[in-house]
């Protein structure tokens, strides 16, 4: 696909509110909604557009990349297509979440460990750089890379050549670095987590990747795409999409972005029995509202909250000078809230009738 015709791609939703019927809204149909599909990255915005034109630019390229974005964008699904468009391809795409890796053992991941390097080194072990020699190796949530092990990798961007943990043979290797996070490195540097020349070191080819909220026209697209693949999963064939359903999509911020969009789209295609897709309404508001004056996390300190305000209230709840009034939330959910704490609103009643009764 060239570049041209990517940044020439453009938004088809606009067209959508005239073929809307009352009830359903066929996405299957090539002359209603066009899919823009290039390696798995689904879309048709402007952003989108961009992003597959610098995929492109710079896959063919040894740079190293640096790609951006919350949690759920597909960042792990951009490095792949920039190593599948890549004089590498036919090497070896391999990916190391530092995140979840501990930190005792980063080192003996990446560069591998020599027999009796540390209890429990029976034998001598390849690390990810030498697995990937030749190919790319994505390294995901790079912030969360301990110290010790940043000089180290400083050292393989620089000289293109690491020890094994435990040795002192020079490697040579030859590996394309891609490094993902979703934590701004750059305040990551100034706290001291992350060293300031290994973040220039990283940071030669930036990528961002927006959030689903900033390029709502391509809900559709994406939803058109996973419903396709998942109803071929299960057997199903689903040819529309409810209409309420669509308008909930595109109205909805999608915190989890195309992550949470994939969940939702596969729980519902499990349990759709007709040709028309729909989902819950309920399934699109999983975060509640922060209740502003019940904001503690912890349940003692909710709990000394509400008390205080009844008892400054004498129990009363509802009305100006109430305790759901003093603690800024509507009757019924300080009630319930009230409920949950098992919390005994009378008491405070029968207190200040005592009160008032002592002479």
């Amino acid at each position: 696909m060239a570049i041209a015709g990517l940044i020439e791609c453009t938004p088809k939703l606009r067209a959508l509110p005239g073929r809307l019927n009352e009830e359903t809204l066929n996405l299957f149909e090539d002359d209603i909604l066009s899919t823009s599909i290039f390696e798995e990255i689904v879309g048709s915005s402007d952003a989108i557009c961009r992003l597959t034109a610098y995929v492109m630019r710079v896959a063919p390229t040894d740079a190293t990349v640096l790609i951006t974005g919350e949690s759920g964008t597909g960042k792990e699904l951009i490095a792949r297509a920039i190593h599948k468009r890549s004089r590498r391809s036919r090497s070896v795409f391999t990916r190391m979440n530092c995140a979840v890796t501990p930190a005792s053992l980063m080192a003996a991941e990446l560069f591998g460990y020599e027999k009796g390097a540390f209890t429990g080194a029976n034998q001598r072990r390849a690390g990810r750089f030498e697995v990937a020699n030749h190919g790319t190796i994505l390294l995901d949530e790079v912030g969360e890379m301990p110290s010790e092990t940043q000089v180290a990798l400083l050292r393989v961007l620089q000289e293109r050549e690491f020890e094994r943990v435990g040795g002192t043979q020079t490697i040579p290797v030859d590996v394309r670095v891609i490094a993902a996070t979703n934590c701004d490195l750059q305040s990551a540097v100034r706290s001291g987590k992350l060293r300031l020349d290994l973040f220039y070191r990283l940071n030669v080819f930036p990528i961002h990747v927006p959030p689903l909220r900033e390029r709502p026209e391509d809900i559709l697209l994406l939803a058109k795409y996973f419903i396709e693949r998942y109803a071929a999963k299960e057997g199903k064939r689903i040819r529309r999409v409810e209409k309420r359903t669509a308008e909930l999509f595109e109205g909805y911020h999608w915190p989890g972005n195309i992550r949470e969009l994939q969940n939702v789209i596969e729980r519902a295609t499990i349990l759709c029995d007709s040709d028309t897709f729909f989902v819950e309404e309920t399934w699109l508001h999983p975060e509640l509202k922060p209740r502003v004056g019940l904001q503690p996390v912890r349940i003692n300190r909710e709990r000394e909250l509400v008390e205080a305000a009844l008892a400054e209230t004498r129990g009363r709840i509802s009305g100006p000078d109430g305790a759901a009034t003093r603690l800024g939330v509507a009757r019924t959910t300080l009630e319930s809230r009230i409920k949950s704490l098992r919390i005994d609103k009378y008491r405070y009643r029968v207190e200040a009738l005592e009160l008032s009764s002592k002479p």
